[in-house]
């Protein structure tokens, strides 16, 4: 059974190695103009722009110095294009996942069926070590960014798509039956009730997309992923401490910022969904 599960995979990137390839190229684009974007503009440009965003996420000043002092501190010691490149793949990620992840979310809240056929993927997918997730990959589009990147795509979507599923059934039968009253089509019912009052949810299961997908930068960087995860692969097969820590910890302030800034927007918009003063 092994052998005709490899020759059959063989056979099938033999002849659809090629389309596939060029099925990813407008990904692959899409990254490396985001990267190129990032790496060649002006650093104090590039901070001011990654501060403004916190700040319209967060409303906090405090947080704002703090994605301040962390770039800096990180162009200081070095880091800033491994960094860029992180950032850009993070983002890469993020956005096609949120792109998956929510229509998939809304499609098994709609549909008891789709829930019980994609419940158990997802399962497999959140179980399976991440390791696994890099075999076929490779072996169908060889070692690059590409590869890398669906490997964390896969690794990061289960998240925001159980989280989109989750808010949208956990949203009021009294409201929605209060939309059905007034005759809203199911897209008006979707639009302007399930999902602005799931927003909490969806937001949280970006939260932890993110977080996901930086959690893999590491393991990424094994098939030629460029960014922080690099230095740390490198710091641990030659054994040094200094780099390792010290794009570990990058890693580490990347994260916080990202997880602090959408966990404050999604309050907020919480806060503004339950009446109080929000966005």
């Amino acid at each position: 059974m092994r052998k005709a599960i490899d020759d059959g995979f063989r056979e099938f990137t033999q002849a659809y190695g090629e389309s596939l390839e060029a099925f990813f190229d407008p990904l692959l684009t899409f990254l490396v103009w985001s990267e190129k974007v990032l790496l060649n503009s002006p650093w104090p440009l590039v901070i001011i722009a990654i501060a403004g965003l916190a700040y319209l996420g967060s409303r906090s000043w405090k947080l704002v110095v703090g994605v301040i002092v962390a770039f800096c501190v990180i162009g200081y010691l070095g880091m800033w294009e491994d960094t860029m490149s992180t950032l850009s793949i993070i983002t890469v990620c993020t956005i096609v996942a949120i792109a998956i992840g929510i229509p998939l979310g809304i499609l098994m809240a709609r549909s008891d069926k789709v829930q019980a056929v994609v419940t158990p993927i997802l399962d497999i997918m959140q179980t399976m070590p991440s390791f696994v997730y890099l075999i076929p990959v490779v072996m169908l589009l060889g070692i690059g960014k590409v590869p890398g990147l669906i490997a964390v795509i896969i690794y990061a979507l289960p998240p925001i798509v159980r989280l989109t599923n989750l808010g949208i059934r956990h949203v009021d039968p009294d409201v929605v039956e209060a939309a059905n009253a007034y005759g809203c089509t199911s897209w008006q019912k979707l639009k302007n009730v399930q999902i602005p009052l799931a927003l909490p949810s969806i937001f949280a299961g970006v939260n932890q997309t993110i977080m996901m997908a930086l959690s893999m930068v590491v393991i990424a960087s094994m098939i030629g992923v460029k960014g922080l995860g690099q230095p740390v692969l490198k710091a641990i097969t030659n054994q040094y401490f200094s780099m390792g820590l010290l794009n570990g910890l990058a890693i580490v302030a990347i994260a916080i910022i990202f997880d602090r800034v959408s966990q404050q927007y999604g309050l907020r918009i919480q806060k503004h969904r339950e009446g109080g003063h929000g966005v």
